[in-house]
């Protein structure tokens, strides 16, 4: 739970009323953009206000008209996922840096230059956000805004969004500690443990981490793991 000093405001207004709560900010934000966050470690205190600044409380009747529920965390979620989350200019900037290298990964990750055949470094998808003048919203989620994001990228950057079947073989000995890291890189599409007890599957992954995803197998397997490029 967040510190009442280190808290902001999240305020929705409704039925005429202001409902105010006060809120860890980047957890809040977090659990704007869809990630599973507890809601009693988002919330400084666990009260709806009128105006949190004088300490006047709404009332449960007010709470119950406005939210249909008098459970202060069940009004307080509502509060936070509708209303506005005042952060200061520091938070704002935190908040956005984060945002921005979360859009970087996954752009990165998830693509390749056609022109190559590898993922673009980092550095130069920031580089190229700024030449597009790309505007990052702090409170929506990088996944949310990569479409957009991307498509203003394109005429500057060269992107081709492409994933790759891999059909892998992981032997016995390996399995209890490569099997998680497969899983936690790609989506498997089939799999099947053999009769001499190694795991059997063909795995998507994005094409920008293909180089990675083998040298993290290799690692793991000792160069035992078997892979082909389908």
């Amino acid at each position: 739970m967040v510190k009442l000093e280190d808290a902001v405001i999240a305020r929705l207004s409704s039925h005429g009323t202001n409902f105010e709560v006060l809120v860890d900010p980047e957890l809040a934000l977090n659990l704007r953009s869809g990630q599973s966050v507890d809601i009693k470690n988002v919330l400084a205190i666990d009260k709806i206000f009128k105006d949190s600044k004088k300490g006047d409380k709404a009332s449960e009747e007010m709470v119950q008209k406005a939210f249909g529920t008098t459970d202060v965390l069940s009004a307080a979620e509502q509060i936070i996922r509708r209303g506005e989350i005042q952060i200061t200019t520091e938070q704002r900037r935190k908040m956005r840096d984060e945002r921005l290298r979360q859009i970087v990964a996954l752009i990165s990750r998830r693509s390749i230059n056609p022109q190559t055949g590898l993922p673009h470094p980092p550095a130069r998808i920031e580089s190229a956000m700024e030449e597009a003048r790309v505007h990052v919203e702090v409170f929506k989620s990088a996944e949310e805004q990569l479409p957009a994001i991307v498509k203003a990228l394109q005429p500057i950057l060269p992107l081709k969004f492409e994933v790759r079947r891999i059909a892998v073989k992981i032997p016995p000995t390996h399995v209890g500690r490569a099997l998680k890291a497969v899983k936690g890189f790609a989506t498997v599409k089939q799999e099947q443990w053999l009769d001499d007890g190694s795991w059997a599957a063909v795995v998507e992954i994005p094409a920008g981490v293909q180089a990675e995803f083998f040298d993290k197998l290799n690692e793991l397997t000792r160069g035992e793991a078997q892979t082909k490029v389908l």
